[in-house]
């Protein structure tokens, strides 16, 4: 299905709805301008397997471009608009894409992409002038209304959050099926299971240059829903815009549950929920402690996923499962799991509730990374080229159900000993003095890594020596002594990304820097003595 099935039903329904402005498309509008982009991209040369690229805030463009690949085997690729510069150059290269889509908004950074890479032969601009790109709506009024022959099935091509290192670009094959015809993974995995309809309203409060919001609102359009997108997310706002759609189903990370935990008795208790029928979380993994207060609060309607913008497999997990298997990502919806020893992963499999690196096995394997053969060959298994993993640690236990420890890359080893920071994490993230917290690794001469806990207080908190020792108690209390934070840092700000995701390479490599040079100044104090 596609927005054009449902334009002879309710062709003035809105399909994607601004939540802050109210600035709509509608079905047959959707309809119409993803079939004139089309005619835009083919008329400049664009054919099946080419790429093209859009930098954008969150708005209704996303849609044309994305229901413009879908309905023509092509690639989109949305860039973060969060990025450098420099990256963004990395991911336009990277990803080949000769016509780029550009928002007026952020001119100056579309500006400076196209002269640095010289491949991009025609610019468009939304929302008013950029110099150097001809008008996006003019070029789309020009443009024929009449849907090709043949539509074969696109692709979005996302590229990695980049929370490990530098962003990589996940390139699926292409569906071999027309955009009419059956087969989309999305609407068989999703639909039944979270009851999407054309009766769905869909809070989307994330960024949709991410993979998930921006499938899932295709998902909505492939139903007939309606999807309401925030600009940006805002804990109190969002539960005003529940109540002023009537949303039916939203999707969130956990760090926005933490900040609407985190709002005053008042400001959560304002607003009518009770239109909200299916609260999805995934991105990352979600503290016990949070989920559970969570439903206690909206109700036993959170359902939980686990997958990646590589797609190498799927778990999913109902609210009454989660109940009796708590802190689980849930058992295996697209995709059969093995858990391999995560150091000598051709020694096999590691028994049930062994802690290991995750694997998804598929028909085939179900991506590559662009331009990377030997990271696609590092994600896969060395004995089996159809499993597949994205680096995550786990165990699965006796019933199927699958729970994560953490990220490989992000696995502290002091002492010999393996350390999970998100167990850390998850310890420390509800405690009233943290308003957001990262646990990394930091060089030890004696241990070989310590583990540092870094703080960003909640307001009004005065962050010194004493609240330190306090948290580091904490931890104590909650999880083995050895674990707990030998150090805390207390910063103004960490960095995460727009959908939540901690972005802890940026933080290991300003430590690790800081050691470099303190061993070098070490060093040449040894030598001047």
């Amino acid at each position: 299905m596609y927005p054009g099935t449902h334009v002879s039903t309710h062709p003035d329904k809105l399909a994607v709805v601004m939540a802050d402005t109210g600035q709509g498309v509608t079905y047959r509008q959707l309809e119409d301008r993803s079939v004139r982009l089309d005619h835009v991209l083919f008329d400049h040369g664009l054919r099946v397997g080419d790429s093209f690229a859009l930098l954008s805030e969150n708005s209704p463009v996303y849609y044309d471009c994305y229901w413009a690949a879908l309905r023509s085997g092509r690639y989109i690729t949305a860039i973060n608009y969060h990025l450098s510069v420099d990256e963004m150059v990395y991911i336009m290269q990277d990803c080949g894409a000769t016509v780029f889509v550009a928002s007026a908004t952020l001119a100056d950074k579309a500006a400076e992409i196209v002269a640095r890479v010289p491949g991009i032969t025609l610019r468009l601009a939304v929302g008013g002038a950029i110099t150097g790109f001809a008008d996006y709506e003019a070029a789309l009024a020009a443009a024929s209304d009449v849907p090709f022959e043949t539509q074969p099935a696109g692709l979005d091509m996302q590229y990695s959050s980049g929370t490990t290192g530098v962003p990589k670009g996940v390139r699926g094959a292409l569906p071999a099926r027309q955009v009419t015809e059956p087969g989309d993974l999305m609407i068989a995995v999703f639909a039944p299971m979270y009851g999407f309809d054309e009766d769905t309203v869909y809070l989307s409060p994330a960024p949709l240059y991410h993979a998930a919001p921006l499938r899932f609102g295709g998902l909505i359009h492939a139903m007939g829903g309606t999807d309401v997108v925030m600009s940006r997310f805002d804990p109190v706002a969002a539960l005003g815009y529940i109540e002023q759609y009537r949303a039916t189903h939203s999707q969130w990370v956990p760090t926005m549950f933490v900040r609407m935990l985190k709002l005053t008795e008042e400001e959560r208790s304002t607003h009518d929920l009770s239109s909200l029928k299916v609260a999805v979380h995934a991105a990352a993994p979600c503290p016990v402690d949070v989920k559970q207060q969570m439903i206690d609060w909206w109700g036993p309607i959170l359902h939980e996923y686990y997958a990646a913008t590589e797609a190498a497999g799927i778990t999913l997990i109902r609210p009454e499962d989660w109940l009796t298997h708590q802190g689980s990502v849930g058992r295996a919806g697209l995709g059969i799991l093995h858990v391999c020893d995560e150091g000598d992963p051709d020694q096999g499999e590691l028994p049930v509730c062994e802690t290991g690196l995750v694997y998804f096995e598929r028909d085939a394997m179900p991506f590559s990374y662009h331009n990377d053969p030997e990271k696609t060959r590092n994600a896969q298994h060395p004995l089996h080229d159809t499993w597949a993993t994205t680096g995550d640690i786990g165990r699965v236990d006796e019933d199927g159900f699958l729970y994560l420890t953490d990220r490989r890359a992000f696995m502290i080893i002091s002492g010999g000993v393996n350390i999970y920071p998100q167990e850390v994490e998850n310890a420390l993230t509800m405690h009233p003095a943290v308003y957001d917290v990262a646990v990394i690794g930091i060089p030890d001469p004696e241990m070989g890594e310590q583990v540092k806990a870094v703080v960003q207080v909640a307001d009004g908190v005065v962050a010194d020596d004493a609240l330190a020792a306090q948290l580091i108690a904490h931890v104590k209390e909650k999880i083995a002594h050895y674990k707990a934070p030998r150090s805390v840092d207390f910063v103004d700000s960490l960095p995460r990304s727009a959908n939540g995701k901690m972005v802890k390479g940026k933080l290991r490599e300003h430590y690790a820097h800081a050691a470099a040079v303190a061993s070098a100044g070490t060093a040449s104090a040894g030598t001047a003595s």
